[in-house]
């Protein structure tokens, strides 16, 4: 690019800058090298700064005066024990099995985090937590979802070539995208189709000092930080996946975390009961266990009441949000934790909704994100200042109190989490790789095998998705070894 044209975009960056009173960005412009200039050009010119002046505001204004008053535990989960008692299991199932071969279900995963607590520098998804395999996390999901595909065209009668590829919305970030795509191009999507697997990337925004003003964090860059997970609603807005999703006729999503080895994407059960939920469907579902313990650090679901009235809206409380003795207060009618409804990051969103959230985030409304105060380095050394990030459950309390569906699943067969470093006493990967087995364990022995072998045993997801399909396979056999080659053959 010339020196003309660069000169001619920092008139135009600059005026919007100052315009926001914001022109202190350029403050280190004349001594900086034109690679330098360019850099600086490229942070400023996505900004919106109306956006951000707004968002800014209204954080601030909730941060410093955060309130739970009018907030109750969420009540309304169907639990594991009315799951059978409705009787409607199997219809459910089935529907989510039509969405799925129609092409009207899609699967979202977050994955935009590296691995650094297990000791690793590439994404979360490449991550082998040491099964006899030695599949990564994002070859076991996307079996998982080669075998849904599969399972959808038999529930439906429908020839598996005439089902719709099960769309996979991936979002990634900047530390994580190349990795990642790398990682499926090395091993050719691992039977997937190519053009069902869509990479997205969420965003960034800018840090800021206490009364609002940009940090450069070097005299060519921006200080800048993730969005937050709750970065994917504009994230999928200003990629155009939105779009794309209506017009290809997508409906629904199932989301999930990529560091949940158990997770069951595109639960067919699950998509199904929110889809058809209260005649005309839910806006947002979440797949929720029981907490562990009082002092588990898991957010909590819980309904508060809206400032303009109706029924109260759906929310999350942190577990840092919550007293003690809140945290520990049983109901004596359930023996339950009043608190009780833990959040595991398994979503169900509809696309209508998704499209409506987005469009009032982009208007700088809806929701206040969280304002993090810490020490941001910049290019007079650390400074105080302030990140904001957004969650994905901020946006909960949006949906209309009636279409939101929560749903109890078993914490045993759909989440474990892999957080922590090898050797930690829970959320590991030597705690994700010991559920997986004893799971697997136990579908052997109810199709009629025996292990005898301590740890558990590996089932393919190619074989098996949640356990069916098994009897031919294991019937009257005994497995002494987490390995057998017929349990990672593909069904046939």
């Amino acid at each position: 690019m010339s020196g003309s044209d660069l000169e001619q975009r920092a008139q135009q960056a600059r005026a919007a800058a100052e315009a926001a009173g914001q022109g202190h960005v350029f403050e280190h412009w004349a001594s900086l090298a034109d690679s330098e200039k360019e850099a600086l050009l490229k942070d400023l010119e996505g900004l919106d700064y109306g956006y951000l002046s707004r968002v800014f505001a209204a954080s601030m204004a909730v941060s410093s005066a955060p309130s739970h008053e009018g907030t109750e535990p969420a009540r309304d989960v169907l639990q594991l024990k009315d799951w059978e008692a409705m009787g409607k299991a199997e219809e459910w199932t089935q529907h989510g099995y039509k969405l799925i071969a129609e092409g009207r279900a899609a699967v979202l995963l977050l994955a935009g985090g590296q691995g650094t607590r297990l000791g690793s520098s590439a994404p979360k998804g490449c991550y082998d937590i040491g099964l006899p395999s030695h599949k990564s996390l994002f070859q076991l999901q996307a079996e998982r979802l080669l075998r849904t595909q599969q399972l959808a065209a038999a529930a439906t009668g429908t020839a598996p070539a005439d089902v719709k590829p099960l769309r996979w919305y991936i979002m990634t970030s900047t530390f994580t995208h190349g990795k990642t795509v790398a990682h499926f191009e090395q091993h050719s999507y691992f039977g997937l189709q190519r053009e069902q697997v869509i990479f997205f990337q969420q965003g960034f925004l800018p840090c800021f000092t206490e009364d609002g003003k940009l940090i450069l964090e070097a005299p060519g860059s921006l200080a800048k930080a993730p969005d937050g997970n709750g970065g994917v609603y504009l994230a999928l807005a200003r990629s155009g996946l939105l779009d794309a999703m209506a017009t290809a006729g997508v409906e629904a999503l199932d989301c999930y975390c990529v560091d949940n080895a158990l997770a069951r994407l595109g639960d067919p059960r699950f998509l199904g009961y929110c889809h058809g939920y209260g005649g005309g469907g839910a806006d947002v579902g979440a797949r929720v266990v029981a907490k562990a313990y009082p002092e588990e650090k898991v957010g909590v679901f819980a309904r508060r009441a809206p400032d303009a009235g109706g029924p109260p809206a759906l929310c999350v409380l942190e577990y840092s949000e919550l007293d003690p003795a809140r945290a520990a207060a049983t109901d004596p009618s359930t023996r339950q934790l009043y608190f009780n409804w833990s959040n595991i990051c398994m979503h169900y969103f509809a696309v209508p909704w998704l499209r409506r959230v987005a469009a009032e985030l982009l208007a700088g409304g809806g929701t206040a994100y969280h304002v993090a105060r810490k020490r941001i380095p910049s290019v007079s050394g650390p400074v105080p200042g302030v990140k904001l990030e957004l969650f994905i459950f901020d946006t909960f309390p949006l949906a209309a109190g009636g279409r939101t569906a929560l749903v109890e699943v078993d914490r045993r067969e759909e989440f474990a989490p892999v957080k922590n470093a090898p050797g930690s006493a829970s959320d590991s990967p030597d705690t994700a790789r010991a559920a997986l087995l004893s799971l697997h364990a136990g579908w052997v022995r109810a199709a009629g095998g025996a292990v005898t072998c301590e740890q558990g045993v590996e089932v393919s997801p190619l074989l098996s998705y949640g356990g069916e399909g098994l009897g031919p396979v294991v019937s009257g056999k005994s497995y002494d070894s987490p390995w057998a080659d017929e349990l990672q053959r593909p069904a046939a």
